[in-house]
């Protein structure tokens, strides 16, 4: 039993924690609060690729805190059109990132992006995948 009685509340606070733990792993990191912003970072400008309907159905299989994050200060028609090149995808990331020292760049969005594929069903990173241009689906490995 919760010690505040919300269970479902601890739940996504504890599988919110398996997925930065699982990442930082994946990423050899030291630093949870790095890793999570990272993970912040990568999904905010992933959802600012995807059709309104596709992002949906994504953070459908998120926890709830992760999904939080994805949302976080999205505003829908305010989202500019983003590029279509991986190095542009990148270098936005890199820009996010420039101050943590364990962040090294492409391996580390792809290593989000593998725990995307380890955590959302593989059908729906298909979905996702086939909605994004052709350049930044090659930095998310099929499932």
């Amino acid at each position: 039993m919760s010690a505040q009685g919300l269970e479902v509340i601890d739940h996504s606070v504890h599988l919110a924690h398996e997925w930065i733990k699982e990442l930082a792993g994946r990423l050899d990191w030291s630093s949870k609060r790095s890793t999570l912003r990272l993970l912040r970072v990568t999904l905010h400008h992933v959802r600012d690729h995807l059709l309104i309907d596709e992002l949906a159905q994504l953070s459908a299989q998120m926890p709830v805190l992760i999904r939080g994050f994805l949302f976080e200060g999205w505003v829908p028609k305010n989202t500019p059109i983003k590029e279509r090149h991986a190095a542009e995808f990148i270098a936005f990331v890199d820009s996010q990132m420039a101050d943590c020292e364990e962040y090294r760049g492409r391996e580390d969005i792809k290593s989000v992006f593998d725990l995307l594929n380890a955590r959302v069903s593989a059908g729906e990173v298909e979905d996702i995948r086939a909605s994004l241009p052709e350049e930044l689906r090659g930095l998310w490995s099929a499932p």
